[in-house]
């Protein structure tokens, strides 16, 4: 695993009530979103079957679990949810064997926050095998933590994952932000009680009690984030 683990205790950014930042991947940190349902086209074409795009807003920011199985259903291939779990891993990573776009400002918000010395997570549905290959092109220095979706019981949109690095970094949930783009990642992050940033990249999210929408990542930075903290106050 790539995961390092801080030693235990609540750690607060100098100045701030900031503790820790907690970033979700797909479509967030890397434009890869539409790799997926690229992928799951492939895969499901090659078993006959053509998909509904509607079906891509269900699918979008869950755990694969849930869209495999949900594809599975709809389309009534003839795969178990294991084989097709298989195909579209293998699909993804060598999709992203070729190229692997970054969300505009993702590494100068994770360079900024390694300068400062912020505790950040990478929490993500994808399994570990994914995570680890993005991390080649995110820089695995720029998290202290990192969760796949295959490492807990229930993934998004369950509180666990954010709960469990938060558990992990010793901080509180409610000091940390958290960046995502789906409603799945943004329903597990406030079920776990903490600061939402929204980057929308597939379907449009309204704003909300703690919950802040922009259109970029470019517009977050560690003052942003900081002053999210002091708002609740």
């Amino acid at each position: 695993m790539t995961s390092t683990v801080p030693a235990l205790g609540t750690r607060t950014a100098e100045g701030s009530a900031l503790q820790a930042v907690l970033l979700d991947m797909d479509g967030t940190l890397v434009d890869t979103e539409g790799f997926w349902w690229d992928v799951e086209v492939e895969v499901f074409a090659g078993l006959g079957h053509t998909l509904d795009d509607s079906w891509r807003h269900v699918v979008v920011g869950g755990p694969m679990t849930r869209s495999a199985g949900f594809l599975i259903e709809a389309t009534g291939a003839d795969i178990t949810l294991p084989e097709l779990t298989v195909l579209l891993n293998d699909g993804f990573e060598h999709r992203i064997g070729r190229t692997l776009p970054l969300m505009p400002g993702a590494l100068r918000l994770l360079a900024e926050l390694a300068q400062y010395e912020i505790p950040t997570a990478l929490v993500s549905a994808s399994h570990r095998r994914i995570i680890d290959r993005v991390l080649t092109y995110l820089g695995p220095q720029h998290f202290s933590l990192t969760v796949a979706g295959d490492e807990v019981a229930r993934t998004k949109p369950h509180p666990d994952p954010y709960l469990f690095a938060a558990a992990r970094l010793g901080v509180d949930p409610a000091r940390c932000a958290v960046v995502e783009d789906t409603a799945t990642g943004v329903a597990a992050a406030e079920a776990a009680g903490c600061q939402v940033v929204v980057v929308p990249s597939v379907a449009p999210i309204a704003p909300a009690a703690r919950r802040t929408v922009v259109s970029s990542l470019e517009e977050v930075d560690l003052t942003f984030l900081r002053g999210l903290m002091t708002e609740m106050r």
